[in-house]
């Protein structure tokens, strides 16, 4: 069974730590994030009026890996609002996978590593939606 794992929470939550230690190095981690860092030096900079290209990015890697027939797929990614999950959703329909949506929540003492403020993230709290049914 292939399965697509899509990882979603604030910044800070532990969502690439807990994506990369489920694909044990086996299975591509695919982020928006990563678009914006350079693979040298690992910096990041984030730039907002490419952000749409970064998620077209990750998602043309999820299709690659689908058409790859890899069998695990993970997505890492804040996904606030459901919507932002809904191409990867038709991908999986398409190709066949199983999909797992898992929330990674923020508990204090957890740090974002793109300083994001507390009132940004406030912010991004307050609009965050979780489909339950």
């Amino acid at each position: 069974m292939n399965s697509l794992i899509i990882l979603r929470g604030l910044p800070g939550s532990g969502k690439t730590t807990l994506a990369k230690l489920l694909s044990e190095n086996k299975w591509p981690v695919f982020s928006i994030d990563s678009y914006f860092t350079d693979p040298k030096t690992d910096e990041y900079n984030f730039q907002f009026d490419k952000n749409h290209l970064a998620y077209k990015n990750c998602e043309a890697q999820t299709k690659q890996a689908m058409q790859n027939e890899t069998e695990k797929i993970f997505i890492d990614n804040v996904f606030s609002l459901n919507w932002e999950i809904e191409p990867y959703f038709k991908l999986a329909a398409e190709f066949n996978y199983s999909i797992f949506v898992v929330t990674v929540e923020n508990y204090p003492g957890h740090k974002n590593t793109h300083n994001i403020s507390e009132e940004q993230l406030q912010k991004m709290a307050a609009k965050y939606k979780v489909k339950l049914l």
